[in-house]
């Protein structure tokens, strides 16, 4: 039985990459006086890496201009990510950045019928602390029984462990639960938890590619999203899952 919706927070609450986190990265390769930037594809390629301490060093590993020791990448990533955190904050604040359709009302939906719900992600805590307010308010909380974040855990997406995490502060099977995402990361982080889980596809993942079997489906970005049809889908993966297909 579902007792739970368990939230990811980019590309699946809302659509915060390509015009909030690339934009604000940006704006901190700016602030620092550094010559670099990052355009949509690019920024497509390097969200393959989770989490944006992560994609710094990656994208500076091909770059002949990034600094040659480890110790000053790991500086300068410090500094860039401080700045860019800075940057999306006052982007959000802006407005420049909605709610996916369908997403606050399904929250507010799921919280009347009795369901519980989590933010469950990899992104830093700042990041949240600044979406959610101004999606749903100052009392945004009280919707959610646990909030996991990237400094909760040792290793990010598609690593199970914010899922595992949240299912025992939930005091949850991983089968009263549903997963909602966006990416194959995501979907494969749910996955590992076992953990049924609905993708819907964002800007940056329109397809989808979970190796072998996994527990959901792919809800399209224009399907109207409801309590009764996540209950349906839930108890039609719970179901396959048990007779192991």
């Amino acid at each position: 039985m579902l007792k739970a919706l368990l939230w990811d927070v980019d590309g699946t609450i809302a659509e915060t990459e390509r015009d909030g986190h690339r934009v604000a990265f940006n704006l901190a390769f700016a602030e620092l006086g550094l010559d670099w930037g990052w355009d949509e594809r690019r920024y497509g390629e390097l969200l393959h890496v989770t989490g944006g301490r992560e994609r710094l060093l990656a994208d500076m590993r091909a770059r002949a201009d990034a600094p040659a020791s480890a110790t000053e990448r790991e500086d300068l990533v410090l500094r860039l990510h401080a700045a860019k955190n800075r940057h999306y904050a006052a982007l959000v604040a802006q407005g420049r950045i909605d709610a996916r359709p369908g997403v606050l009302g399904l929250m507010r939906e799921a919280a009347a019928a009795g369901l519980r719900q989590a933010i469950v992600t990899t992104t830093s805590r700042s990041n949240v602390d600044a979406l959610m307010p101004r999606l749903l308010g100052e009392d945004w909380p009280v919707l959610f029984e646990a909030v996991l974040c990237g400094e909760d855990v040792a290793r990010k997406k598609p690593d199970p462990e914010v899922y595992d995490r949240a299912l025992a502060r939930l005091r949850l099977d991983p089968s009263e639960a549903l997963a909602i995402e966006d990416s194959t990361p995501g979907g494969q982080a749910a996955q590992a938890a076992a953990v049924p889980v609905m993708l819907r596809p964002s800007v940056y993942f329109p397809a989808v590619d979970l190796p072998g079997a996994w527990r959901g489906w792919i809800c399209a970005p224009q399907d109207s999203l409801g309590v009764a049809t996540l209950r349906e889908r839930h108890a039609a993966c719970t179901a396959l899952a048990q007779r192991g297909v």
